[in-house]
């Protein structure tokens, strides 16, 4: 059977009160790195390989005007930067750079240290069906959008 309304809402909760702790570690690292929030976002984005503008306008939730400001200022950096697209005049590809690729790693390796902290004193069988059921929400909303 169901969980009830009472059950869910200690669930929400306790998922809300995590976010909130989640991004409280990641705001903190993104400073420890001289990075913005959305800085750090768009190099662990890009860490994966090089993304159309449009695409990460999409990722961001933003027009592609918003993410120029970004990409300027992270540009400016030495970050990351833009080039065309062979074949289409229109399209804007975005590459970090060597320095972009240092400071992703960085700050990635940093979170990861960050959050294990978090998890450190889970029994590991716990810790694993805990990572088994975020792995399954991550799964079920990215191939289902109406499951956000």
């Amino acid at each position: 059977m169901g969980e009830t309304w009472a059950e869910q809402l200690d669930t929400g909760t306790g998922l809300i009160q995590l976010m909130t702790l989640v991004q409280g570690i990641y705001t903190t690292a993104s400073e420890r790195h001289e990075l913005t929030p959305v800085q750090a976002k768009l190099l662990c984005v890009l860490i994966g390989g090089p993304r159309g503008m449009a695409e990460l306008a999409q990722l961001f939730g933003v027009e592609k005007a918003a993410l120029t400001g970004l990409m300027d200022r992270i540009e400016k950096r030495g970050l990351a930067v833009r080039s065309a697209v062979p074949g289409d005049r229109r399209a804007v590809r975005v590459t970090l750079t060597e320095a972009g690729r240092q400071a992703a790693s960085a700050f990635h390796s940093d979170m990861g240290e960050a959050l294990g902290r978090l998890t450190d004193s889970i029994p590991s069988g716990d810790r694993e069906q805990f990572r088994s059921t975020v792995e399954g929400i991550i799964l079920r909303c990215r191939t289902s959008p109406s499951a956000e």
